[in-house]
This record gives C-alpha cells, sequence and structure tokens, in this order.
C-alpha cells in the first residue's frame, strides 16, 4: 500500500510524532531482557497444511502475563526518573497492558493505578490482581477502552501521575516492537511475511518500525476485528478518527480511535490491513484449542485468522502470525462456540407452531431434522384455548450444506415454521 496526499501532509504536520526505529527497538529488547523472556516460536502443520504456506506461531500466549503487553510497559516504566517513579503511574487497559504495567511496577517497585472498562473478563481481572500485587490498585470505569482511557488521563492530569498508554507513545512501540525482531532472530531469517493483529497500533507501529530499517523486504499485515476496524478508517481518512460502532467482542483490539504516535508510524510505510469478521476469529480459538491446544483470547487468533484472506503472497511463503494473548475467560467459550456456528453456517434458529396434539414433537424430529442435525433450544409456550403453540427451536446441522435440504422438509411439513434472520432483534436475544 501506498502513501496517500492525505496521509502525507498529516504526517507532515505531525512531524514530532510516532519517531520510533530500529534502534529503539534493539534497546528495548536489551532493557526488557533483564525481566521478560523471549516467547516460543513454532512453525504450524495445521495451518501451513491448509494454506499453503509455510506458517510459524509467534506464542506470545506464553509470557508471564500471557500476553506481549508487558514488553511495551516494561519499556516505558523502566525509562522513568526516579521522581517519576515516586509518583506513580496510571493506565487504561483492556486487560492485557493492564497486566503489562503491573508485573513492570511490582519488577521495579512503582506505584500503579489502573483502569478497566466493566467488559474486561473476569479472568484478566484477576490476573491484574494477582501481578501487581501491594504496588497497584484497580479501578473499574465505563463500557469500553475509551471510556477507561478519559478517566486515566483525567486521573493523570489532576494527580501528576505518569500515563503508561497502552500504544500510543514511542516508548511502548519500541517495545512491542520486540516481538517481531526476536521472532525474526529465532526463525534464524527474515520470513515473507508477518501478519500483527491490530487494535490501537503499537504492535503493528513497532513491527513497521523496526522491519522497515532491517527487513525492508518483508511484507507487515495488520489485522483488524471487522467491528473495530480503526487502522484502516484512520488511513482511509488521512489521520485518526473515531469509530461510530465499536463490537467490543475481540476485547484485546476493540479499540475505538487509534493513537497518533502509532499512526505516524503506520502511516509512513502503509501496511496490507485485512478485516476479519469476529466469526471467523471464534472459529480459528476453537481450531486453536482443539487442533493445536493453545488457549488463545479473541485478539490472539486474529492474525492466524487473517490467513483465509487474499494474502498476496506466493505458495510456500514463510508467513510469522502473532498468537498476541491468551487471556479468555473459559465462561466465554459458550458465547464463542454460539458465534464460530453461525459464522459457518451450522446454527440456525426458527419459529414453529406445533399442533398441540400427542406425537407433534416426535413426528418433526423424524421428518424434519436430517440424521446429522441436533436441536441445540427447544422453548415451547403451550396455549390451552388454541390449536396449536409456538416453539423457538434452535438447530445445530451437521454440516453446513445441510440448509437447503433441512428448508425444503420444513416446507412440506404441516407446520407454520419461519426462519429468525439475523438481522432480526430477537437474534440478539440468543446469541
Amino acid at each position: 500500500m501506498r502513501i496517500t496526499i492525505r496521509q502525507e501532509k498529516w504526517v507532515a504536520e505531525h512531524s514530532g510524532t510516532g519517531i520510533v526505529g530500529a534502534a529503539d527497538v534493539v534497546e528495548a529488547a536489551r532493557r526488557c531482557a533483564e525481566v521478560i523472556r523471549p516467547s516460543p516460536l513454532h512453525r504450524s502443520e495445521r495451518l501451513s497444511a491448509r494454506y499453503g504456506f509455510d506458517v510459524w506461531l509467534k506464542r506470545e500466549d506464553q509470557q508471564a502475563v500471557r500476553s506481549y503487553k508487558a514488553r511495551g510497559a516494561y519499556n516505558l516504566i523502566a525509562q522513568l526518573s526516579a521522581a517519576e517513579r515516586r509518583r506513580g503511574v496510571v493506565c487504561a487497559s483492556a486487560g492485557n497492558h493492564g497486566q503489562g504495567v503491573a508485573l513492570a511496577c511490582a519488577s521495579l517497585g512503582v506505584p500503579a493505578r489502573v483502569y478497566l472498562p466493566r467488559t474486561t473478563p473476569r479472568q484478566k481481572r484477576d490476573r491484574v490482581r494477582t501481578l501487581g500485587g501491594e504496588h497497584f490498585h484497580m479501578i473499574v470505569e465505563g463500557d469500553t477502552y475509551d471510556d477507561a482511557a478519559a478517566a486515566a488521563i483525567e486521573y493523570t492530569r489532576a494527580s501528576g501521575a505518569t500515563l503508561v498508554p497502552a500504544f500510543d507513545d514511542p516508548r511502548t512501540i519500541a517495545g512491542q516492537g520486540t516481538v517481531v525482531s526476536e521472532a525474526v532472530e529465532q526463525l534464524g531469517r527474515a520470513p515473507d511475511a508477518v501478519i500483527v493483529p491490530v487494535g490501537g497500533g503499537g504492535l503493528l507501529a513497532g513491527a513497521i518500525a523496526w522491519l522497515g530499517e532491517t527487513h525492508p523486504t518483508v511484507q507487515v499485515i495488520g489485522a483488524e476485528p471487522q467491528g473495530a476496524a480503526g487502522m484502516a478508517a484512520a488511513l482511509a481518512a488521512g489521520g485518526p478518527v473515531t469509530l461510530p460502532e465499536l463490537d467490543p467482542f475481540v476485547d484485546g483490539a476493540a479499540v475505538r480511535t487509534v493513537g497518533r504516535h502509532t499512526f505516524a508510524v503506520v502511516a509512513r510505510q502503509p501496511p496490507r490491513l485485512l478485516t476479519v469478521p469476529e466469526g471467523r476469529v471464534c472459529v480459528e480459538m476453537l481450531d486453536l484449542y482443539q487442533a493445536d491446544g493453545i488457549i488463545s483470547e479473541p485478539a490472539g487468533a486474529l492474525a492466524s485468522a487473517a490467513l483465509d484472506r487474499d494474502l498476496g503472497l506466493e505458495p510456500g511463503a514463510t508467513v510469522v502470525c502473532v498468537v498476541s494473548g491468551g487471556n479468555n475467560d473459559v465462561s466465554r467459550y459458550a458465547e464463542i462456540v454460539e458465534r464460530a456456528l453461525l459464522f459457518e453456517g451450522r446454527k440456525h434458529y426458527f419459529l414453529v407452531e406445533f399442533p398441540q396434539e400427542p406425537g407433534a414433537l416426535r413426528w418433526f424430529l423424524d421428518a424434519v431434522l436430517g440424521p446429522d442435525d441436533d436441536i441445540t433450544l427447544f422453548e415451547y409456550m403451550k396455549r390451552n384455548n388454541r390449536e396449536t403453540g409456538p416453539a423457538l427451536v434452535g438447530i445445530e446441522l451437521g454440516a453446513p450444506d445441510g440448509l437447503e435440504l433441512l428448508l425444503e422438509r420444513m416446507a412440506k411439513a404441516p407446520h407454520r415454521i419461519e426462519r429468525v434472520p439475523p438481522d432480526s432483534p430477537l437474534f440478539t436475544f440468543l446469541t
């Protein structure tokens, strides 16, 4: 992707913004080595065979905080003066950055105040508490990351504490860039492409800053959630913009406005950006778990989920995908399975008018359902003063291509059957 006139104008007007180079990433790697261990890099046989590439997974889910976020947080906090450390730090986080700040502050003895949105999974909240110990105070504020960020900024202005941005600071960007420099060193050669998840743009900017100078032929690909494609919107507008709507499901990448510093780096060398449907992310999360034994959070599956998009790469190309985090609350798996089934076309809902007579349900099961289909939801309201009673029926198909045959059998049934479309208000109560 080439830089546009609007992007070039924004960069020129913000010439002091986003100045991060390969040397900053190298220095961050040296600094972080004191506390943060290298994460594994291993070849994925499943993804390589499925997509025809040589696919490697950079396992940031194996970090102590189960994500890459400690790299940027530690790189920033370790550079604070003694006076700044005494005043403490504050941050906003969807969960992972808060854990990184907590680990860094516990290691350096710096007090921290962490703001989390109410949508942060309980598992991430508990991890922040555990890692921070006596050095931190947690506040739950707002419904989105941006709400928490506003509260953190307000506290910073009032207290004099140092704000530790989740992505929008050159020191954070340099720290996140060590993920990619480390992966290339482990691989022993430059890959053809690196795919990273994109929220506020810290990891993407760090990858571009280092690769742009050291390995300029490597294609950097950013994977954004379809419901939170903030970097694509910013590049199209020629500067950071606020998304009017946001799907918070991929919580680690659900950012309404990308950073000024991150945008400045990205706009100078625009990468290939791909949007990934949230349902596709869920399918990949389940594949990572069931086939590879990897527990990934939604943002952690973004990069490998993007492999089914048009990458513009030759068959056999070497691709590094960053598994950015593994902080997934087990209570979310029911929703993840549901979204995956809907995305694959295997889960459907219907309103069925059943005659109020013995054997009606048995007839429906025998005559309408296929041999591999299953009823996953059945809510029936019996009406004594009517000949029929309505039921809400959820059906999971054995295979996506079984829908047409199911609809044909339903059309021949004596029941009145109405399919619940995905854009129906009722559908939002079912998923």
